[in-house]
């Protein structure tokens, strides 16, 4: 395994109005019990009022807002001139040119729950990955083509990247795995404004500009990851090694929502989140949420986890849903 790096980064989550301002508490609740004594900032990052946002997008439990900063967060503002609510995951883009530049980082989804200590993850900054915990949600090839390499081809033409050097050649062409693709729940590089920059820019050409083999294809929520490979394969990173193998393992665990997590996660996870959603006074802000009041204090978690076979789940998150849902236990 590579060695951690020697000099501090930084990570930071978003967190605005809604399920993130309570996602935020766990993540970094958790964070700080599995990295007391880290070395860098935990940074918030809260989408600010604005005309790309109808209503305000900021943190509106000041319990929560408070509950960060003792947790030792810090609630950085910044200012979305693209995206905002017609598109909010763009937030984690645009949140990336607040950062302090040449400082490296590490991004993750703010409903991530931390198991255990980034010093043990083998960041090489200068060669970004991102999360390979995904399904081959896009594109979706119509009958008559184009086909995936085809999409994929005139997207890493635009921007002329070379595709060659990105292709996993174990698969065939119309497989989704022969090509670079992520979830963006997790990634890093060496500079926030560089990485952002360019994230930025790629994403809006593919928004407002899509080449034609994209026509007919769905962008949202798609637009984040569609961008993502591209900006990671041109500052020569590519898919993640054994050095990252503890992100969506033994140190990080992206659960997406809760029900997800008490139907599929580890024993651990669970358990973690609900020693810390326990204490005081992070159990007083998380009653604030309601799938946190039911699943975690109301026991229908417990209720849902007894429903399913960790090992034996269903091949989609898709079907999980849906039975989920059927169940009656889908909370957001």
């Amino acid at each position: 395994m590579s060695q951690p790096p020697a000099t501090p980064f930084n990570v930071v989550i978003i967190a605005q109005a809604g399920r993130l301002q309570y996602e935020a508490v766990i993540f970094a609740a958790s964070f700080r019990d599995a990295n007391p004594d880290f070395s860098g900032r935990l940074i918030v990052a809260e989408p600010q009022p604005g005309p790309l946002w109808p209503q305000d997008p900021r943190i509106s439990d000041s319990g929560v807002r408070d509950l960060l900063l003792a947790l030792g967060a810090e609630i950085l503002p910044f200012e979305n001139h693209v995206f905002g609510a017609s598109y909010p995951h763009g937030n984690k883009i645009e949140a990336l040119l607040a950062l302090p530049e040449d400082v490296p980082f590490v991004f993750f989804d703010t409903d991530t729950l931390i198991l255990g200590p980034l010093s043990d993850v083998g960041f090489v900054f200068d060669h970004p990955a991102a999360s390979a915990r995904c399904s081959g949600s896009w594109p979706v090839p119509t009958l008559y083509g184009p086909g995936h390499g085809q999409i994929w081809a005139a997207l890493y033409d635009r921007f002329g990247l070379d595709i060659t050097p990105t292709l996993d050649l174990r698969f065939a062409e119309d497989d989704w795995r022969r090509y670079l693709y992520f979830n963006a729940g997790w990634f890093f590089h060496s500079c926030p404004q560089r990485f952002g920059a360019r994230f930025l820019d790629f994403a809006r050409q593919i928004r407002d500009d899509p080449p034609l083999a994209l026509l007919g294809q769905s962008q949202d929520p798609w637009l984040d990851q569609i961008a993502l490979p591209l900006v990671i394969h041109s500052f020569g990173g590519g898919r993640a090694g054994d050095e990252l193998a503890g992100l969506d393992g033994a140190i990080s665990c992206h659960y997406r929502f809760l029900p997800l997590l008490y139907a599929r996660e580890s024993d651990a996870a669970v358990e973690i989140l609900e020693n810390l959603a326990r204490r005081q006074p992070i159990k007083k802000v998380l009653r604030g949420s309601n799938a946190v009041r039911k699943m975690v204090y109301q026991g229908k978690g417990a209720v849902l986890r007894a429903l399913f076979d960790r090992e034996c789940l269903p091949a989609s998150e898709r079907v999980l849903r849906q039975q989920i849902k059927q169940a009656g236990l889908w909370l957001r």
